[in-house]
Protein backbone atom coordinates (compact mmCIF):
# COMPACT_ATOMS: atom_id res chain seq x y z
CA UNK A 1 0.00 0.00 0.00
CA UNK A 2 3.00 2.31 0.36
CA UNK A 3 4.38 2.21 -2.83
CA UNK A 4 0.92 2.84 -4.35
CA UNK A 5 0.31 5.83 -2.38
CA UNK A 6 3.79 7.43 -2.50
CA UNK A 7 3.13 6.25 -6.79
CA UNK A 8 -0.10 8.70 -6.66
CA UNK A 9 1.34 11.72 -4.62
CA UNK A 10 4.56 11.61 -7.22
CA UNK A 11 2.53 11.50 -10.15
CA UNK A 12 -1.19 12.62 -9.45
CA UNK A 13 -0.79 15.16 -11.99
CA UNK A 14 0.19 12.82 -14.45
CA UNK A 15 -2.97 10.82 -14.35
CA UNK A 16 -5.31 13.85 -13.97
CA UNK A 17 -3.81 15.25 -17.66
CA UNK A 18 -4.27 11.32 -18.76
CA UNK A 19 -7.94 11.74 -17.95
CA UNK A 20 -8.11 15.29 -19.08
CA UNK A 21 -6.96 13.88 -22.50
CA UNK A 22 -9.67 11.86 -23.14
CA UNK A 23 -12.30 13.86 -22.13
CA UNK A 24 -11.01 16.33 -24.72
CA UNK A 25 -11.01 13.36 -27.49
CA UNK A 26 -14.78 12.98 -26.21
CA UNK A 27 -15.33 16.29 -26.72
CA UNK A 28 -14.67 16.75 -29.66
CA UNK A 29 -15.97 13.45 -30.69
CA UNK A 30 -19.28 14.37 -29.24
CA UNK A 31 -19.40 17.42 -30.78
CA UNK A 32 -18.61 16.81 -34.59
CA UNK A 33 -20.37 13.71 -34.28
CA UNK A 34 -23.37 16.05 -33.70
CA UNK A 35 -22.73 18.34 -36.30
CA UNK A 36 -22.26 15.96 -38.98
CA UNK A 37 -24.51 13.33 -38.20
CA UNK A 38 -27.23 15.01 -36.34
CA UNK A 39 -30.06 15.63 -38.98
CA UNK A 40 -31.69 18.99 -36.92
CA UNK A 41 -27.99 20.65 -37.63
CA UNK A 42 -27.81 22.42 -41.32
CA UNK A 43 -24.61 20.24 -41.99
CA UNK A 44 -26.15 17.04 -42.92
CA UNK A 45 -28.17 18.65 -45.45
CA UNK A 46 -25.59 20.09 -47.27
CA UNK A 47 -23.23 17.51 -47.19
CA UNK A 48 -25.34 14.54 -48.22
CA UNK A 49 -22.82 11.97 -48.67
CA UNK A 50 -21.91 10.12 -46.12
CA UNK A 51 -18.46 9.11 -47.10
CA UNK A 52 -17.70 12.61 -47.06
CA UNK A 53 -19.24 13.42 -43.59
CA UNK A 54 -17.16 9.89 -42.30
CA UNK A 55 -13.99 12.05 -43.51
CA UNK A 56 -14.18 14.95 -42.24
CA UNK A 57 -14.87 13.60 -39.26
CA UNK A 58 -12.04 11.48 -39.46
CA UNK A 59 -10.36 15.02 -40.19
CA UNK A 60 -11.68 16.76 -37.07
CA UNK A 61 -10.73 13.49 -34.57
CA UNK A 62 -6.94 12.74 -36.09
CA UNK A 63 -6.50 16.54 -36.05
CA UNK A 64 -8.10 16.50 -32.73
CA UNK A 65 -5.54 13.36 -31.61
CA UNK A 66 -2.29 15.27 -33.10
CA UNK A 67 -3.17 18.67 -30.81
CA UNK A 68 -3.98 16.51 -27.76
CA UNK A 69 -0.70 14.34 -28.29
CA UNK A 70 2.03 17.63 -28.63
CA UNK A 71 -0.11 19.37 -26.14
CA UNK A 72 1.65 20.75 -23.16
CA UNK A 73 -0.71 17.59 -21.76
CA UNK A 74 0.77 14.80 -23.65
CA UNK A 75 4.09 15.96 -23.92
CA UNK A 76 4.06 15.55 -19.55
CA UNK A 77 2.26 12.22 -19.27
CA UNK A 78 2.46 10.76 -22.57
CA UNK A 79 -0.65 11.03 -24.77
CA UNK A 80 -1.83 7.82 -24.49
CA UNK A 81 -5.52 8.58 -23.37
CA UNK A 82 -6.16 4.80 -23.75
CA UNK A 83 -5.93 1.79 -22.01
CA UNK A 84 -4.84 -0.40 -24.48
CA UNK A 85 -2.02 1.88 -25.06
CA UNK A 86 -1.15 1.99 -21.08
CA UNK A 87 -0.96 -1.81 -20.90
CA UNK A 88 0.84 -2.21 -23.67
CA UNK A 89 3.65 0.13 -22.46
CA UNK A 90 3.20 -1.85 -19.12
CA UNK A 91 4.09 -5.09 -20.97
CA UNK A 92 7.07 -3.65 -22.43
CA UNK A 93 8.39 -2.73 -18.98
CA UNK A 94 8.40 1.20 -19.82
CA UNK A 95 5.78 1.66 -17.25
CA UNK A 96 5.28 0.24 -13.46
CA UNK A 97 2.20 -1.13 -12.49
CA UNK A 98 0.96 1.43 -9.93
CA UNK A 99 1.52 4.28 -12.59
CA UNK A 100 -0.17 1.56 -15.11
CA UNK A 101 -3.54 1.49 -12.76
CA UNK A 102 -3.77 5.34 -12.02
CA UNK A 103 -3.61 6.27 -15.85
CA UNK A 104 -6.31 3.61 -16.89
CA UNK A 105 -8.37 4.18 -14.14
CA UNK A 106 -7.98 7.93 -14.54
CA UNK A 107 -8.31 7.53 -18.74
CA UNK A 108 -11.86 5.64 -17.85
CA UNK A 109 -12.83 8.36 -15.88
CA UNK A 110 -12.18 11.08 -17.96
CA UNK A 111 -13.94 9.83 -20.84
CA UNK A 112 -16.98 9.38 -19.10
CA UNK A 113 -16.72 13.17 -18.09
CA UNK A 114 -16.18 13.91 -21.51
CA UNK A 115 -19.12 12.67 -22.89
CA UNK A 116 -21.14 14.03 -19.89
CA UNK A 117 -20.23 17.33 -20.68
CA UNK A 118 -20.91 17.08 -23.93
CA UNK A 119 -24.46 15.56 -22.86
CA UNK A 120 -24.85 19.16 -20.68
CA UNK A 121 -23.93 21.08 -23.64
CA UNK A 122 -25.68 19.82 -26.22
CA UNK A 123 -28.29 18.05 -24.42
CA UNK A 124 -31.12 16.15 -26.88
CA UNK A 125 -28.55 16.78 -29.70
CA UNK A 126 -26.34 14.41 -28.50
CA UNK A 127 -28.96 11.63 -27.62
CA UNK A 128 -30.27 11.78 -30.92
CA UNK A 129 -30.79 8.26 -32.29
CA UNK A 130 -28.42 8.83 -35.28
CA UNK A 131 -25.63 10.17 -32.87
CA UNK A 132 -26.31 8.23 -29.35
CA UNK A 133 -23.93 9.47 -27.73
CA UNK A 134 -21.02 8.65 -30.03
CA UNK A 135 -21.94 5.10 -28.98
CA UNK A 136 -19.51 2.29 -30.98
CA UNK A 137 -21.47 -0.67 -31.88
CA UNK A 138 -20.93 -3.50 -34.72
CA UNK A 139 -22.11 -2.76 -38.19
CA UNK A 140 -21.47 -4.44 -41.60
CA UNK A 141 -20.55 -8.14 -40.94
CA UNK A 142 -21.54 -7.66 -37.29
CA UNK A 143 -19.30 -8.61 -34.30
CA UNK A 144 -16.91 -10.42 -36.02
CA UNK A 145 -15.75 -8.05 -38.47
CA UNK A 146 -15.92 -5.37 -35.94
CA UNK A 147 -13.84 -7.98 -33.95
CA UNK A 148 -11.27 -8.42 -37.06
CA UNK A 149 -11.18 -4.05 -37.48
CA UNK A 150 -10.52 -3.18 -34.00
CA UNK A 151 -8.04 -6.17 -33.97
CA UNK A 152 -6.33 -4.36 -37.27
CA UNK A 153 -6.66 -0.66 -36.34
CA UNK A 154 -4.86 -1.72 -32.74
CA UNK A 155 -2.30 -3.63 -33.89
CA UNK A 156 -1.05 -1.05 -36.97
CA UNK A 157 -1.33 2.12 -34.96
CA UNK A 158 0.59 0.11 -32.17
CA UNK A 159 3.60 -1.25 -34.63
CA UNK A 160 3.59 2.28 -36.49
CA UNK A 161 3.87 3.93 -32.85
CA UNK A 162 6.71 1.82 -31.67
CA UNK A 163 8.64 2.22 -34.78
CA UNK A 164 8.65 5.78 -35.27
CA UNK A 165 9.14 6.83 -31.71
CA UNK A 166 11.71 5.09 -30.69
CA UNK A 167 13.81 6.27 -33.54
CA UNK A 168 14.74 9.79 -32.20
CA UNK A 169 15.13 11.48 -35.83
CA UNK A 170 11.63 10.34 -36.77
CA UNK A 171 9.97 10.23 -33.19
CA UNK A 172 8.18 13.89 -33.72
CA UNK A 173 6.40 12.49 -36.61
CA UNK A 174 4.49 9.93 -34.28
CA UNK A 175 1.92 12.11 -33.58
CA UNK A 176 1.24 13.37 -37.37
CA UNK A 177 1.02 9.28 -38.21
CA UNK A 178 -1.29 8.96 -35.53
CA UNK A 179 -3.94 11.70 -37.08
CA UNK A 180 -3.24 10.17 -40.44
CA UNK A 181 -4.59 6.54 -38.93
CA UNK A 182 -7.49 8.15 -37.53
CA UNK A 183 -8.45 9.91 -40.68
CA UNK A 184 -8.00 6.63 -42.57
CA UNK A 185 -9.64 4.27 -40.13
CA UNK A 186 -12.69 6.30 -39.58
CA UNK A 187 -13.32 6.93 -43.10
CA UNK A 188 -12.99 2.92 -43.86
CA UNK A 189 -13.78 1.31 -40.68
CA UNK A 190 -16.36 3.27 -38.84
CA UNK A 191 -19.40 1.68 -41.08
CA UNK A 192 -17.72 -1.78 -39.35
CA UNK A 193 -16.92 -1.24 -35.71
CA UNK A 194 -17.99 2.22 -35.32
CA UNK A 195 -13.91 2.96 -35.03
CA UNK A 196 -13.05 2.78 -31.19
CA UNK A 197 -9.50 0.79 -30.44
CA UNK A 198 -9.81 2.34 -27.00
CA UNK A 199 -11.74 0.10 -24.04
CA UNK A 200 -12.04 3.69 -22.11
CA UNK A 201 -13.74 5.51 -25.10
CA UNK A 202 -16.86 2.64 -26.02
CA UNK A 203 -17.50 2.64 -22.10
CA UNK A 204 -17.78 6.56 -21.35
CA UNK A 205 -20.37 6.56 -24.80
CA UNK A 206 -22.11 3.17 -23.22
CA UNK A 207 -22.68 4.65 -20.10
CA UNK A 208 -24.73 6.98 -21.05
CA UNK A 209 -25.94 5.56 -24.77
CA UNK A 210 -26.92 2.30 -22.61
CA UNK A 211 -25.58 0.59 -24.66
CA UNK A 212 -23.29 -2.21 -24.54
CA UNK A 213 -23.76 -4.12 -27.79
CA UNK A 214 -20.72 -7.01 -27.88
CA UNK A 215 -18.67 -4.43 -25.63
CA UNK A 216 -16.63 -6.94 -24.93
CA UNK A 217 -14.78 -6.74 -28.58
CA UNK A 218 -14.24 -2.96 -27.60
CA UNK A 219 -11.97 -4.47 -24.58
CA UNK A 220 -10.30 -7.87 -26.17
CA UNK A 221 -9.67 -6.69 -29.71
CA UNK A 222 -7.61 -3.29 -29.62
CA UNK A 223 -5.60 -4.93 -26.23
CA UNK A 224 -4.81 -8.08 -28.01
CA UNK A 225 -3.46 -6.30 -31.26
CA UNK A 226 -1.46 -3.70 -29.44
CA UNK A 227 -0.33 -6.57 -27.33
CA UNK A 228 0.45 -8.52 -30.64
CA UNK A 229 2.41 -5.40 -32.29
CA UNK A 230 4.33 -5.51 -29.22
CA UNK A 231 5.25 -8.95 -29.16
CA UNK A 232 6.32 -8.37 -32.85
CA UNK A 233 8.71 -5.08 -32.56
CA UNK A 234 10.44 -7.30 -29.31
CA UNK A 235 11.07 -9.98 -31.34
CA UNK A 236 12.83 -8.21 -34.17
CA UNK A 237 14.18 -5.62 -32.68
CA UNK A 238 14.66 -6.60 -28.63
CA UNK A 239 13.64 -4.67 -25.38
CA UNK A 240 16.45 -2.82 -25.53
CA UNK A 241 14.93 -0.85 -28.50
CA UNK A 242 12.01 0.24 -26.91
CA UNK A 243 13.28 3.22 -25.12
CA UNK A 244 10.26 5.79 -24.38
CA UNK A 245 6.55 5.49 -23.10
CA UNK A 246 6.11 9.13 -24.36
CA UNK A 247 4.32 9.24 -28.34
CA UNK A 248 5.91 12.92 -28.23
CA UNK A 249 9.15 12.94 -26.29
CA UNK A 250 9.98 16.19 -25.84
CA UNK A 251 13.49 17.41 -23.77
CA UNK A 252 11.71 20.59 -22.05
CA UNK A 253 9.47 17.68 -20.43
CA UNK A 254 10.54 15.74 -17.89
CA UNK A 255 9.65 11.89 -18.89
CA UNK A 256 8.23 9.57 -16.05
CA UNK A 257 8.53 5.80 -17.26
CA UNK A 258 11.39 3.98 -17.58
CA UNK A 259 13.00 5.75 -20.07
CA UNK A 260 16.20 5.51 -22.01
CA UNK A 261 15.45 7.79 -24.86
CA UNK A 262 18.85 9.63 -24.94
CA UNK A 263 17.57 13.57 -24.44
CA UNK A 264 15.92 12.36 -20.85
CA UNK A 265 18.52 9.82 -19.93
CA UNK A 266 21.81 12.79 -20.40
CA UNK A 267 19.01 15.31 -18.54
CA UNK A 268 18.55 12.86 -15.94
CA UNK A 269 22.74 11.71 -15.41
CA UNK A 270 23.09 15.57 -15.08
CA UNK A 271 20.32 16.06 -12.35
CA UNK A 272 22.29 13.09 -10.74
CA UNK A 273 25.56 14.57 -10.80
CA UNK A 274 24.06 17.89 -9.56
CA UNK A 275 23.16 16.06 -7.09
CA UNK A 276 26.51 14.92 -5.94
CA UNK A 277 28.06 17.61 -6.62
CA UNK A 278 25.90 19.69 -4.03
CA UNK A 279 24.41 17.37 -1.54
Amino acid sequence: MQSLRAAFLRNRRLYLDEGVELAIFMISACFFTVWLFNPAWPILHLLSSSALRRLLMGVSMGATAVLIIRSPLGKTSGAHFNPAITFTYFRLGKIDKWDASFYIVSQFIGGICGVGLSALCLRGSLAAPTVDYAVTIPGLGGPAAAFGAEYFMAALLMLIVLWLSNRPPLAQYTSYSVGVLIVFYVFVFAPVSGFSINPARTTASAVFANVWTAAWLYFVAPLLGMLTSAEIYLRVYGAERVLCAKLHPDPSYPCPFLCQFPFHRHSHEAELAAETDHP
